[in-house]
């Protein structure tokens, strides 16, 4: 009973230091939420505060500021009475022994509205299990809201690719694809013909010679990938291999990262164009290091995934 006394006092005491150095103000709107935060401290490395598990929207030195939608960030929802309550965690994760962790609660309460019902979106996803994470990888249709219609992609056009992971009790972890390859058989063979998307450890190289790209991640345990259909095995079955890694958000470096090619730019890093020098390495060679497991409490898991078949159609004029 003691033990709890003080941990709860504890949790009070850093409350009240953080509302002397911090200000935050939340924004609730029917459909989304701005929250701006606030922090005087030079110390506080602002990028690596979390919304649930959402990035900043954008951040300077002193404040972050997150504008998302509702039904992302892992908002909680609860219905309770006249009342709809949305509920999240600001999360600000440091091993600076100056800046402790901490989690600040976020709450929005609407009016129910009358005609108000739960969503019900099942989409048609690959789904693979490993531990107690479960990983997904699917075909989308062109605004990634659901999944794709047609398995058929005339040459030239877009492949909304959508690979998720469900976190449940971990940690929030990063979302990424380290490697995928097309071939044409579910299995890959020592012969099998292959066509090289992405590799060097998440590096997109088919953004080199073509209008492949990430699109701007939505939740960090998704990530997106439009990839332009490429002239490969045309008018057969067509199957993308790929390695999906859930990572630690901040153990991110040149073997761990999603970057993609910009046009008379370079290189650039999905989560953080600042950081794009860690894409440096993908046009030589990106050093592994052996990949460790949750299960023995430390950054990251693996999961190798199959999508397909899609047919890639030559276009007729």
């Amino acid at each position: 009973m003691m033990a709890f006394l003080w941990r709860g006092a504890l949790l009070l005491s850093l409350v009240a230091a953080i509302s002397v150095y911090a200000d935050m103000k939340l924004d609730c709107r029917p459909d989304f939420v701005t929250l701006v935060w606030t922090d005087s401290r030079s110390q506080t490395d602002l990028s690596l505060f979390r919304l649930g598990n959402c990035f900043p929207t954008s951040f300077t030195a002193r404040e972050v500021v997150f504008s998302v939608d509702l039904n992302d960030c892992n908002f909680r929802r609860m219905v309770t009475g006249a009342h709809l309550i949305y509920s999240n965690d600001l999360i600000y994760t440091s091993s600076d022994s100056h800046i402790l962790p901490f989690t600040h609660p976020v709450v929005c309460t609407y009016e129910r509205p009358k005609d108000w019902y739960p969503l019900i979106y099942d989409p048609v996803f690959n789904t693979y299990g490993q531990g107690d994470l479960v990983f997904h990888i699917g075909l989308m249709n062109d605004d990634f809201s659901g999944p794709a219609e047609s398995t058929t992609f005339p040459l030239g056009s877009f492949v909304p690719i959508m690979a998720s992971v469900e976190q449940k009790t971990h940690q929030p972890l990063l979302l990424l694809l380290e490697e995928c390859v097309a071939a044409a058989t579910a299995e890959l063979w020592p012969e099998s013909y292959l066509y090289p998307i992405i590799t060097n450890k998440g590096c997109l190289v088919d953004s080199k010679a073509s209008r492949s790209k990430f699109e701007p991640r939505q939740k960090s345990s998704e990530i997106r990938l439009s990839l332009q259909a490429f002239r490969f095995e045309l008018g057969k079955e067509v199957f993308i291999h790929c390695k999906l890694v859930a990572w630690d958000p901040i153990g991110l470096d040149n073997t761990k990262k999603a970057c993609h090619y910009v046009k008379d730019h370079g290189w650039e890093l999905l989560d953080n164009p600042t950081y794009s020098n860690l894409c440096d390495c993908c046009d030589s060679s990106c050093k592994s290091r052996r990949t460790r497991s949750l299960a023995s409490g430390k950054l990251g898991i693996v999961q190798k995934a199959v999508l397909g078949p899609l047919t890639i159609t030559d276009i007729k004029f």
